[in-house]
């Protein structure tokens, strides 16, 4: 039976001075979720890297396998159980492998992780990343351990990060959540709302402006409350217009993002900072849920659709040129078809950019969850989803095409997956561009509009 303990946690300076100690061998990460597990799985690779152990291309051949996990919906619980049951194989094969299960489903399902899969060696959570050597460790010296520090007390110090793009960063400023969303469970794996001192953040970006680094994307729960548990001059207010403004004037950045915002917190001095400051893109990413009152009550979102669309119309008076996503979940327990008709209604008027949808996973520990008796039939919310996808292709081909034969400026994220001769690259407001060419990662370039489609363009560099 695996050990549950927690080790001493080394200081900052014990950490700095650690030896290097794994050199020659490699380790892989595979990551599942959000931007922020992407970002705790670069600092995940950077911890590994000082220890020595250097990036594998296959996992089959890695001495150290990270597995990064996401409870946000059921199908991401089950591709982790699955990629789990395929890696007991590899490590049959491979005994000395060590394989480490994190994120937000080994924060919520520890002791079903163990059940289900006790050939991991390492089940950690959220809170103690900057744990991972020591938990690696352990198990290499005493066997399977599972350390899910329930409550994170603060913001942890910066670790080392290995960055798959040298010109992009994510960075954290914020943890956490304070909102009671009946269909989410990461007030749960993330806990209470914790913002980082903005002074903090200022400097690690500019340490990464330093390095070569041109584009950062802000990381939280709800940006827009970000600062508000800081009592900034003893005012317990959110600052984040004033957080971008302060990093979008660091040289050598030239472009800020940042995600997410929530609507019913997002302010006008938020709009303004975005339109005032150069370096912030015109890209707001704003989840709207559904479209209709009585499901966004049930959802606990804390606006009506009115409040939303009037925000919607502020963000986009104040900031020119905005493109503007967000998040849709068809078939919420009780939605009727009404409820539905009125989500096409408000996609329709509000004619987003690109919409995230997806169909209601109840997740066990949430309120949403125990709605049983209001469970819309799997038939029913597939027709649905079905029409809002189409729905929403057809408005977002119509935004792109409205960008055929103009020139925009994009930065190249290098070689497309499928053509080394295309590029891939990415314009201020977030929108995919194949460019033929050889453009390094990191290359801002002019380019013109050529044609356009649902999910991306296709443009030519000038």
């Amino acid at each position: 039976m695996a050990e549950t303990v927690l080790l001493p946690t080394p200081t900052v300076r014990e950490q700095s001075r650690r030896q290097p100690t794994r050199v020659g061998k490699s380790y892989f990460i595979r990551t599942f979720g959000c931007q922020m597990n992407e970002h705790d799985s670069e600092r995940i690779a950077g911890q590994f890297e000082m220890d020595g152990l250097s990036r594998a291309d296959e996992i089959d051949s890695a001495d150290v396998v990270y597995i990064n996990t996401c409870t946000i919906r059921e199908n991401a619980d089950n591709r982790m159980y699955g990629n789990l049951g395929q890696l007991k194989a590899v490590k049959d094969l491979n005994p000395s492998m060590t394989l480490i299960v994190g994120g937000c489903a080994a924060q919520k399902d520890r002791d079903l992780v163990r059940e289900k899969a006790p050939w991991v060696d390492v089940v950690m959570g959220t809170h103690n990343l900057d744990r991972v050597l020591d938990l690696l460790d352990h198990a290499e010296n005493w066997g399977p351990i599972t350390e899910v520090v329930d409550e994170l007390q603060a913001m942890p110090s910066s670790l080392p990060v290995r960055r798959e793009l040298e010109h992009s960063a994510w960075v954290t400023i914020q943890v956490g959540c304070n909102n009671t969303c009946t269909f989410c469970i990461v007030p749960s794996v993330r806990g209470v709302e914790i913002s980082r001192r903005p002074g903090d953040i200022v400097r690690e970006v500019e340490r990464l402006a330093a390095n070569g680094v041109v584009e950062v994307t802000l990381l939280g729960q709800n940006v827009d409350t970000y600062g508000r548990d800081l009592a900034i001059d003893g005012r317990r207010r959110p600052i984040f217009g004033d957080l971008l403004r302060r990093v979008g004037a660091i040289e050598g950045i030239e472009r800020v993002r940042f995600t997410s915002p929530h609507p019913n917190d997002f302010r006008i001095d938020v709009a303004e900072a975005m339109a005032e400051t150069a370096s912030v893109c015109e890209q707001l990413h704003f989840p709207l849920q559904s479209g209709s009152d009585e499901i966004l009550r049930k959802m606990h979102r804390g606006y009506n659709t009115k409040k939303y669309l009037e925000r919607l119309a502020m963000a986009r008076e104040v900031i020119h040129g905005l493109a503007v996503s967000t998040d849709i979940i068809v078939g919420f327990p009780g939605e009727t078809d009404e409820d539905f008709e009125r989500t096409m209604e408000v996609v329709e008027e509000a004619r987003f950019d690109a919409a995230f949808t997806f169909i209601f996973s109840p997740r066990p520990g949430t309120a949403a969850a125990s709605m049983t008796e209001e469970f819309v039939p799997d038939e029913v919310i597939q027709e649905r989803f079905d029409r809002l996808v189409e729905l929403q292709n057809r408005i977002s081909t119509e935004k792109n095409e409205e960008l055929v034969g103009k020139t925009v400026e994009v930065l190249s994220e290098g070689p497309s997956r499928k053509r080394a001769d295309v590029a891939t690259t990415r314009t201020r407001t977030g929108k995919v561009v194949s460019v033929p060419g050889e453009f390094a990662s990191g290359t801002f370039l002019d380019v013109v509009i050529q044609s356009a489609g649902h999910h991306s363009l296709v443009g030519t560099a000038i």
